[in-house]
């Protein structure tokens, strides 16, 4: 499974290829999805550009792809779009269209109580596994972990010659993941080696301009398709290989 990651929280400072409206938004995960992508990851906008759990942004997202296409479709739950943890879970409550799936970070305040509202309300968890964190411990003494729906093993070094043996400790780190599948991803210079290690263990893993605005030659991408037709190409290749 190859996820796109269609904005993350860039914003307009990042380039006119960035999806931040709804259309945009929707647009770009149907072209990702043409080329092979088989699962959305999003981040809802405020007005001005900025990430948001609000009840109307959440809805006209993702009222805008489904509009376009029949993929599962999960949103963020990052703590920077709504700091407090009792408003993230009255957020939650509040939204009147519900996402497929969403991600929790499991090393921030209020995670726990977070993924029980999604569960509570029939969205689907991703446990958001930094490796710059102690979220694995907590996760595998987490009484949800059995029911989330994948763990994501976020890998935060962004040096693209030490990704991936940041990616192998967090996945010796993982010593308890509920018998969840394992989608990894890496980020900025990290993201394309720890994709190609993906392939070799053949985990699930993502790609988008959440995570690169970068092709692996260094050249800047045009859109999330283009990444995700070249993430394709260069896991396939390294899953044969390995």
């Amino acid at each position: 499974m190859v996820q796109v990651c269609t904005n993350g929280t860039r914003g307009s400072g990042d380039g006119a290829v960035v999806p931040l409206s709804p259309g945009a938004m929707a647009d770009s995960a149907a072209e990702a999805v043409a080329v092979g992508a088989s699962d959305i990851h999003v981040h809802p906008k405020s007005p001005c550009g900025h990430d948001t759990l609000s009840p109307k942004a959440v809805a006209a997202t993702l009222e805008a792809i489904r509009s376009q296409i029949r993929v599962p479709v999960g949103v963020t739950t990052g703590a920077w779009a709504e700091p407090d943890p009792a408003a993230r879970v009255a957020r939650v409550h509040e939204w009147t269209v519900l996402p497929d799936h969403a991600s929790v970070n499991w090393h921030e305040p209020g995670a726990e109580q977070v993924a029980a509202a999604l569960l509570e309300r029939g969205v689907a968890v991703e446990a958001g596994i930094w490796s710059d964190t102690d979220g694995a411990a907590r996760f595998a003494a987490s009484p949800l972990g059995p029911r989330v729906l994948r763990v994501l093993a976020e890998v935060t070094d962004q040096d693209p010659e030490t990704a991936e043996d940041s990616a192998r400790e967090l996945l010796a780190a993982l010593t308890v993941t509920h018998g969840r599948p394992v989608l990894l991803h890496g980020e900025e210079g990290g993201t394309w080696p720890v994709l190609r290690l993906a392939g070799r263990l053949g985990l699930a893993t993502r790609i988008g301009l959440e995570d690169t605005l970068f092709l692996p030659d260094g050249r800047r991408a045009a859109s999330n398709a283009e990444l995700v037709a070249e993430g394709l190409v260069q896991y396939e290749r390294t899953l044969r290989s390995s």
